[in-house]
């Protein structure tokens, strides 16, 4: 009936605000480093007495579907368990552990090495992969989340990804371009990539020789990327506050470009319309202030990892390469990533 975001941040509330959600202010007894989910819905619902069934979304989760919270409301309100929790199927063979120092053995845990089956024509076992919990309201009182008459929802392999360390954010990136939700709305193939020359292309550093010529840096990765985008048929343009037509000719991309370009978002909608192209058709990568209301407007839009911190903030994915140093390749590569979902969704 109602969707909440519980926080104690000011720029979660007003994120979460803006996408519709409303906002429960956790107090600062459940916003500690070791406080519990548990804990913080405890002190929703003594806020929140019209409440009967709570639905716990972990944002550690992001390839969760609607489709899959609507089944397991239907297993609570229509069928009439108390509590579900959502579990993976796992092909994984275990064994005991063995401490160091202790003189055993280690044991088999869930098969029989004499009789060794290969994994793909084992069933498997159930884990829980924390992606969601609901419960009655009577279970959450007494401080359970499972509990009563419980039952599981079995999540697609594909969709379970949890973000527990850093190397699963890698990991979690491409599941979501692969198998994420994207709303209702079709997915639309990226055409257009508008890409900032100084801090993108080049590592933003002009050198300037005794004669007064200026000369600036680039990464042959990124060339590469671009000619791959260009067979892709994806159009690349480039953009630049500065003149430095000289150094675009030098290059010799056969790009279409714009330089001294006082307003860089009217240059990008001017391009876009020009095209024919909708939001969500076009990419951009930038890495300053200039460009943060290019890449709040792009369907798809990233910085180098050396970008400035607003600009940061407003982007969709950040590289791990900085400008100059290979970034233009990596973001060509997350385009390609979700032109692989775009074509997956048509086959589907």
């Amino acid at each position: 009936n109602s969707i909440w975001v519980s926080t104690d941040h000011d720029e979660i509330e007003k994120v979460a605000k803006q996408f519709g959600a409303q906002v429960h202010r956790r107090s600062p007894e459940v916003s500690q480093d070791s406080s519990t989910s548990l804990e913080a819905i405890r002190e929703f619902l003594n806020h929140h007495h019209e409440v009967d069934i709570v639905g716990n979304i972990q944002a550690t989760s992001p390839c969760l579907h609607p489709s899959d919270l609507i089944k397991v409301a239907d297993l609570i309100q229509k069928e009439g368990f108390d509590s579900v929790f959502s579990v993976v199927r796992r092909h994984q063979f275990r064994w005991s552990e063995v401490k160091k120092g202790e003189n055993k053995m280690t044991e088999p845990q869930n098969l029989n090495p004499a009789k060794r089956y290969r994994r793909q024509d084992w069933p498997g076992e159930l884990y829980e992969n924390g992606s969601f919990y609901f419960a009655k309201r009577h279970l959450i009182e007494k401080g359970y989340l499972q509990g009563g008459k419980m039952a599981y929802y079995e999540m697609r392999a594909e969709h379970s990804v949890d973000i527990d360390i850093d190397i699963d954010w890698p990991i979690a990136e491409q599941r979501v371009l692969s198998f994420g939700y994207f709303g209702k709305e079709p997915l639309k193939e990226v055409k257009l990539l508008v890409c900032s020359i100084d801090g993108c292309l080049t590592n933003g550093r002009i050198y300037v020789t005794e004669d007064q010529k200026e000369m600036v840096s680039y990464d042959y990765r990124d060339i590469v990327g671009i000619d791959l985008l260009k067979k892709r048929g994806i159009q690349v343009r480039f953009i630049s506050e500065r003149d430095c037509s000289k150094t675009l000719s030098a290059m010799q991309l056969g790009c279409v470009a714009k330089v001294s370009a006082t307003n860089k978002l009217q240059v990008l909608e001017d391009w876009q319309k020009d095209m024919g192209l909708s939001r969500k058709e076009v990419a951009y990568l930038g890495n300053e202030e200039s460009d943060v209301e290019c890449l709040k407007k792009a369907g798809m839009s990233g910085v180098p990892a050396d970008a400035c911190a607003v600009a940061q903030k407003a982007a969709g994915y950040i590289c791990k390469s900085s400008g100059g140093c290979g970034a233009v390749r990596e973001f060509a590569e997350h385009i390609f990533l979700l032109l692989e979902k775009v074509n997956s969704a048509r086959k589907q």
